[in-house]
């Protein structure tokens, strides 16, 4: 019999993850190459939040519970916008680090995601880019994955769930942010038990993104220049040291404003940190992931080394 307490077995959770994944790269990047808002639409909702959903129900378990579809109050809202607007330049820090390390041993490929050029694509871009997955790849991560890997503790919950959100972009380049970002999301996820509040981060997030590309590109029509002309080398060195000193200054102020976020948790307690708060979240169950347990992920791993290998280094 199966602990309904416990939510979807790890196992299960990681062999859906595999063929998510596997599904991602093939039927997923066929329909975005046809034409990439409707392949959005139909990766995120096809292939991404309905084997979720579904997996879930045929599982026996409450998509309520298992999602944590719960209310969040107008506080916490606030403050996640917050700490999604001091945390987005840091994201950016780590995949600029990526991007250094890349351009070093292998080559940069041009961002894969749509920037709108002009009203109506930036409009629409909120709705398919920003919003649709904020609600899917979150039901996917902070809900079912992070809920089955709570078994292994709070604190691995988090950090697993966001190591897999991060691989599955399947770019070497936008990898190290989407982790960090993962486990913000987590943290927030833990702290108000509701998935809502991590829809609305993500889509926070995306929306920035794309603000900042929009404008970018209609500040280069309108005063006709393309970029600061400087010799590639000084441009990242300069580019890194105010982007890590500007990465330092707003982690301190993150690191207050996840501490002071208000707790929906039915046993609040009251943190000196947020490395005190993953500690405190990890003391509940201590178990550890099988070989069959981790095999889908190691298989994963090589399709994630190969798919990359192919973009970077050839």
């Amino acid at each position: 019999m199966i602990d309904k307490k416990k939510g979807p077995c790890i196992l299960g959770t990681n062999i859906l993850y595999l063929i998510i994944a596997l599904l991602l790269i093939t039927l997923g990047a066929k329909a975005q190459f046809k034409e990439v808002y409707t392949g959005l639409l139909i990766t995120e909702y096809l292939i991404i939040l309905l084997p979720t959903l579904l997996y879930i129900k045929l599982s026996g378990y409450s998509i309520k519970e298992v999602l944590r579809l719960n209310r969040i109050s107008l506080k916490q809202s606030i403050y996640i916008i917050f700490i999604v607007l001091f945390s987005y330049p840091i994201a950016i820090f780590f995949n600029f680090i990526g991007i250094m390390v890349l351009a070093k041993f292998g080559q940069v490929v041009s961002n894969p995601v749509p920037i709108p050029s002009t009203l109506n694509e930036y409009l629409l871009s909120i709705i398919i880019i920003a919003l649709t997955p904020g609600i899917c790849e979150e039901a996917m991560f902070r809900g079912l994955i992070m809920n089955s890997y709570e078994s292994l503790g709070k604190r691995k919950a988090i950090i697993y769930s966001a190591i897999l959100f991060g691989m599955f972009h399947f770019n070497l380049q936008n990898l190290l942010g989407p982790i960090f970002l993962g486990i913000i999301f987590g943290i927030i996820a833990s702290k108000t038990d509701s998935l809502l509040s991590t829809i609305l981060g993500h889509t926070i997030n995306n929306t920035i993104a794309l603000t900042i590309g929009y404008k970018y590109i209609n500040l280069e029509q309108n005063l006709g220049f393309s970029s600061v002309v400087l010799p590639e080398r000084i441009m990242m060195i300069y580019s890194f040291i105010t982007l890590g000193l500007l990465a330092i200054f707003l982690g301190l102020i993150l690191i207050k404003l996840i501490k002071s976020l208000p707790s929906s948790r039915k046993d609040p307690i009251e943190m000196d940190n947020t490395y005190n708060e993953l500690i405190l979240m990890s003391r509940t169950k201590n178990e550890k992931m099988s070989s069959w347990e981790r095999l889908p992920l190691w298989v994963f791993t090589l399709i994630f080394i190969f798919w990359n290998y192919h973009i970077f280094f050839i």
